[in-house]
């Protein structure tokens, strides 16, 4: 479960250009639940994203994860936790290593790290089993340069690495922007199924509201950094697509 209370985040306070980029928001959100946020720019979407992933350090509030006050630690400390998809396909893997190479980075991400034999013929076979899984044809290719790849496929790859470690929550930063219609639609019914497959609790940052509409078990809207709807999933049901557009008219 995450528990946000009073989060506020102001840049550069008491100068001429001060924003309040997150302003005063309370949100509960429990173990399992696909939260989808929408926004206009500028509403504060991203920033609370970077709060809770710990990229960001609130001026005041508190963010607390499985009732753990994580609120003033940074995200390589909350990556027991959190797992993180950007929207640039090319931040979330390295280019010049394999796909097979990049996996066994994302498995041992939150691990002590030692002596142990890197890559076995067990982790090779798991790993292969995992990636076929995404219907690309990738699995007979894990000795492929990551950077030869599509921005879908890496972006299908980093969503698969990122459960790999057994994180609790996934957040999703526009993981589909950067994408070309096809690519997007593939990637988002991975986080879909990865987010139910895995019990995952899920933060999707979207400006596509087709998939606003059709995923996630509750909608939320923000604007000036505060959260101004909240849509559980009951009412989700009952939302019909030109309510999302008329939310932005």
């Amino acid at each position: 479960m995450i528990q946000i209370t009073n989060l506020y985040k102001t840049f550069n306070r008491g100068k001429a250009n001060e924003v309040n980029a997150v302003n005063g928001v309370d949100l509960t959100i429990d173990s399992g639940e696909f939260v989808v946020i929408v926004g206009s720019n500028g509403s504060g979407k991203t920033t609370l994203l970077n709060l809770i992933s710990g990229s960001l350090t609130p001026s005041s509030g508190t963010i607390s994860i499985d009732d753990s006050d994580v609120t003033r630690l940074a995200d390589y400390q909350r990556s027991k936790w959190i797992a993180r998809v950007f929207q640039n396909p090319l931040s979330g893997t390295a280019s010049e290593l394999s796909i097979l190479d990049n996996f066994r980075l994302a498995a041992i991400r939150t691990r002590a790290k030692g002596l142990n034999i890197g890559v076995t013929d067990t982790f090779k076979r798991d790993v292969k089993e995992k990636v076929s899984l995404l219907g690309m044809n990738l699995e007979n290719k894990l000795e492929q340069p990551m950077g030869t790849l599509s921005g879908g496929q890496r972006q299908a790859l980093t969503l698969l690495m990122s459960v790999i470690d057994e994180c609790k929550i996934l957040l999703l930063d526009e993981p589909t922007a950067a994408l070309d219609p096809k690519s997007a639609d593939i990637v988002i019914k991975i986080a879909d199924k990865l987010t139910t497959e895995f019990k995952l609790t899920t933060i999707l940052i979207t400006h596509n509201l087709k998939d606003a509409y059709n995923y996630g078990t509750r909608l939320i809207q923000m604007g000036e950094g505060r959260i101004i709807k909240d849509i559980d999933t009951k009412q989700k049901k009952h939302l019909k697509q030109n309510d999302l557009f008329e939310w932005f008219g």
